[in-house]
């Protein structure tokens, strides 16, 4: 998987001029699934704590003089300063790890707007849900990828789909209002009936969020061994898939925000504003697709701050034994250059439904790494608008094709 209380801040609001957005890994699954390519460590109980000591080494050294290769890093949410826009702990399994290190860890972090946490169904009982919530977590998100018990196999999945159902109520009992489901079209073996039976169930379930992706599995891994010939068979009903699930949820009153996710409009006022609807869409997310600075901490973990994007080592002992001794852990810096950063900004303001600003006068135009071309005649084609405001956005039509009208824009 790769998201209460009050309003969670819009995402990227510079009050402080500090990163306002903290990703933190937690890698620990009791089983690898097949189609997995996350950084996940299988089991590994006993290392749980000494991975929480160094996940707050790593942050406490974030802070410090010599924490990151941007230097140290502005993060808010510290006591006494306005709170961070988003904390989201993602996998792995976060419900996986040690409950009593899991709340340690989350009583530890900074304090934020929308506090997201990974779930997978099976480990979510009464006391883990009261727990979250106890410790500020303030939206979940849960990895239900189908309600199909044949497919659940396919996907070497252990949750059932009465596991779902159970950790929904779970939820909602300890108080959660703001929940996400994960679900996965193109299983080996899905049919379009399949996949509607899935949308029904998971619009009945109620939640604020959903998350509809495609299956990706990466060629040589023992699934796409498995079930390569059925994977090809499934490429070709993808579209068709793809176009199923947003008419299913925008006619269940879904709102298509981005090309894979989709939140219910409104919902609950915020405090003291009851005439303003809180933003159900994934704020943490938000931050990436909107280019927003972000810390990330843990193995595996990604960071993106003041130009440079660095990546922390995959190896569960090698980062530990860094932080124990007081050193960062190793990782792999990547300065992002004017262009870099230009083109990601088009690859992901694309997904969003309001599109990007392209800046037509200013130092940021992004018209550098657009084709001129290419844009004259996807306008043409109904594929993309722009605005006499400079602000670009793929057309209905164009989100559907999604990826490749992009590729097509850029230069």
């Amino acid at each position: 998987m790769s998201p209460g209380g009050g309003a969670p801040a819009a995402a990227g609001a510079a009050t402080t001029g500090a990163v306002r957005h903290l990703y933190v890994h937690l890698p620990f699954c009791v089983h690898r699934c097949g189609y997995c390519d996350f950084v996940t460590v299988v089991g590994r109980r006993g290392k749980h704590g000494a991975y929480v000591d160094a996940l707050l080494a790593e942050l406490d050294m974030a802070r410090g003089l010599h924490g990151t290769p941007a230097g140290a890093v502005a993060l808010a949410g510290a006591d006494g300063e306005p709170p961070l826009d988003t904390v989201f702990l993602g996998g792995g399994t976060p419900t996986f790890t040690d409950a009593s290190q899991l709340a340690r860890l989350l009583d530890a972090l900074p304090r934020a707007a929308e506090v997201s946490v990974e779930a997978n169904p099976e480990t979510v009982t009464p006391e883990l849900a009261s727990s979250l919530r106890a410790a500020g977590v303030t939206r979940v998100s849960l990895g239900a990828q189908t309600f199909q018990p044949r497919l659940l196999e396919v996907l070497e999945r252990t949750a059932t789909p009465d596991d779902v159902r159970s950790s929904v109520g779970h939820l909602r009992a300890a108080g959660f209002d703001n929940l996400s489901l994960d679900l996965v079209y193109g299983i080996p073996g899905q049919s379009p009936a399949d996949l509607a039976a899935d949308l029904a169930e998971a619009v009945a379930l109620g939640p604020e969020h959903l998350s509809c992706y495609e299956l990706e599995a990466k060629p040589g891994t023992r699934f796409t061994i498995a079930h390569g010939e059925e994977l090809e068979r499934q490429a070709g009903a993808l579209e068709g898939y793809f176009e199923t699930v947003v008419e299913t949820l925008e006619a269940a009153g879904y709102r298509w925000y981005e090309t894979a996710n989709f939140c219910r409009e409104g919902g609950v006022s915020r405090p003291g504003d009851p005439a303003a609807p809180r933003d159900l869409r994934a704020q943490h997310n938000l931050g990436y697709w909107l280019a927003r600075d972000y810390l990330g901490i843990g193995i595996g973990a990604v960071s993106t701050v003041a130009g440079l994007r660095w990546r922390n080592t995959v190896k569960l002992a090698a980062y530990v034994e860094a932080l124990t001794r007081g050193e960062l852990p190793p990782r792999e810096v990547e300065p992002l250059d004017a262009a870099t950063c230009a083109t990601e900004r088009v690859m992901l303001g694309l997904r969003l439904e309001e599109g990007i600003v392209v800046d037509l006068h200013g130092a940021g135009d992004l018209r550098t790494v657009l084709d001129a071309d290419a844009l004259e005649r996807l306008a043409r084609q109904g594929l993309v608008e722009l605005e006499e405001s400079g602000t670009l956005r793929l057309t209905r039509r164009g989100r559907f094709l999604g990826g490749g009208v992009t590729a097509e824009l850029l230069a």
